[in-house]
């Protein structure tokens, strides 16, 4: 299977490569040529499976230079260890039947772990097929997770530098611990003055300097990403759908064919159009529904059709959606405009220029026809926190407490009776503060762990073996640039 560009489907590239690049040199982003074919009878044939049986199956569909025992190994060594009791993305069903798609059961307790312990396997077997020797040197952006995770997966993984960028004020305190105590000799973290979109357009400049990639080629270095617009790191998530809906299916909770929606929480739109590809494949998914918090630029478009990032950024308690620029909707718009390059490159183009787009008719009739946008206030987020701990003895953070706010407000307007799935992405210990507050405590102490263990008092949910274990590792990277400063940082940090 080959992989083009967004913004030239006449660049081509292999799967190994494409992962390896992570970026078109056009700015463009990988995609499948086409959507393999997910039969009823594969879906009979994967449920009885493991999860990472299944990872490794569907995984092949769509990497078909990489060989089976390759991505079997790749998996094993992806989940065989660091998620709880083996099982990477468990389900949990509150009692009116929602159920939730944990996928925080990872060394970093956040969703990422679910592509990023993979995505060093998957580049390691890449460099081994297209690698001419230098070293790849990873770049993330992260609003808090995708750091983390990157981190913890590409951790003195040889042939790999990684350097993460975040922004300063824009991330919780516990995810900037995870970060700024990171261990490792290949790796780099750094504080941005600005926003997540700001870092994001300052990395996106950087793969766009060639001047800055022939010379960090020279000295032996080739760029490359790990966040989601890299397609190594969405193909990982179209698994933990199809799997979610066997495990449905093997609960008894639906019939194979049976459709159900997906609720994800949704930043740069990686998730949720994984959630699409696995539609596209032929999982039975109905809707999607698209959940922003107060940064609502999503929500408009799916309302509207009009993109439009000129509007006031919010730090919010979900600091993961804190974004404006949804880099990965790049992926669906080629679709929507009929795989028309010309087109996206336009849109593109004006989102630059002006800071907005308009979608055609034609795109948004597709769009509506298979996504639904809701967004979410901070009190709103807080009382749902309350309120899923006090109904139903559930503890949630922020990020799942928009979700499930949403869903529920797209089953009061549409009155859709089908199956939801509420995808959780994050442990409610990364942002003990907050769902302290919204559990009506005023007395929150000052210190990241007291503040975890008066959580775990109160809601007789266990501290993550992760989070514990921070208590003790000593801060190693405290360092601030502005935007304009990050190429500069890069190749200090590969040069020095």
């Amino acid at each position: 299977m080959k992989y083009i560009s967004t913004r030239d489907s006449s660049h081509s590239r292999t799967a190994a490569q494409a992962i390896l690049e992570g970026i078109a040199p056009d700015g463009g982003l990988y995609l499948p040529q086409e959507i393999p074919a997910l039969s009823r009878e594969m879906l009979e044939e994967l449920c009885p499976l493991t999860y990472q049986e299944r990872a490794a199956r569907i995984l092949g569909m769509f990497l078909t230079d990489y060989t089976k025992e390759e991505l079997e190994q790749c998996v094993k060594g992806a989940y065989d260890e660091g998620f709880d009791e083996g099982r990477p993305a468990p389900l949990s069903t509150l009692s009116d039947g929602t159920a939730l798609l944990e996928l925080w059961h990872g060394p970093t307790c956040a969703f990422k772990d679910m592509a990023l312990q993979l995505l060093p396997r998957l580049m390691t077997s890449a460099m081994a097929k297209e690698g001419d020797g230098r070293q790849v040197v990873i770049l993330v952006v992260t609003s808090g997770d995708t750091g983390k995770a990157a981190l913890e997966g590409f951790k003195d993984v040889p042939g790999t530098r990684i350097m993460v960028f975040y922004p300063q004020q824009g991330v919780s305190r516990m995810q900037k611990r995870q970060m700024t105590t990171q261990q490792g000799n290949n790796v780099s973290v750094m504080a941005i003055e600005g926003n997540f979109d700001d870092a994001q357009t300052g990395v996106k400049k950087i793969f766009g300097d060639r001047a800055l990639q022939e010379e960090l080629g020279e000295k032996g270095f080739v760029l490359s990403s790990a966040n989601s617009i890299n397609w190594g790191r969405l193909v990982p998530q179209i698994v933990y759908y199809i799997s979610a809906y066997c495990d449905l299916a093997v609960d008894g909770r639906i019939k194979l064919g049976d459709q159900v929606n997906f609720c994800v929480p949704t930043g740069n739109f990686g998730n949720i159009l994984a959630a699409h590809y696995a539609r596209r494949m032929g999982l039975p998914v109905g809707m999607l529904v698209c959940a922003s918090n107060e940064n609502d630029v999503l929500t408009e478009l799916m309302n509207t059709g009009v993109y439009n990032r000129n509007r006031p950024f919010h730090t919010t308690i979900s600091p993961s959606m804190d974004i404006l620029i949804s880099s990965n909707l790049e992926r669906l718009l080629y679709e929507l405009s009929g795989c028309s390059d010309e087109i996206v490159r336009q849109l593109m183009e004006s989102l630059s220029a002006t800071g907005r787009y308009q979608l055609s008719e034609n795109a948004m009739e597709q769009l509506r026809g298979g996504f639904w946008g809701g967004c979410c206030g901070e009190e709103e987020t807080k009382a749902t926190i309350r309120a899923l701990f006090e109904e139903y003895s559930y503890l949630c953070d922020p990020h799942t407490a928009v979700a499930m706010n949403v869903a529920r407000q797209y089953q009061r307007e549409t009155e859709d009776n089908r199956p939801m799935v509420v995808v959780s992405t994050a442990s409610p210990y990364k942002f003990a503060d907050s769902v302290l507050s919204a559990l009506g405590r005023v007395d929150i102490p000052e210190d990241d762990f007291e503040k975890a263990a008066l959580l775990e008092r109160l809601s007789g949910v266990s501290i993550p073996a992760p989070i514990s274990a921070l208590r003790d590792r000593p801060q190693r990277f405290d360092a601030c640039c502005a935007p304009a400063e990050m190429p500069d940082a890069v190749k200090s940090f590969l040069l020095k």
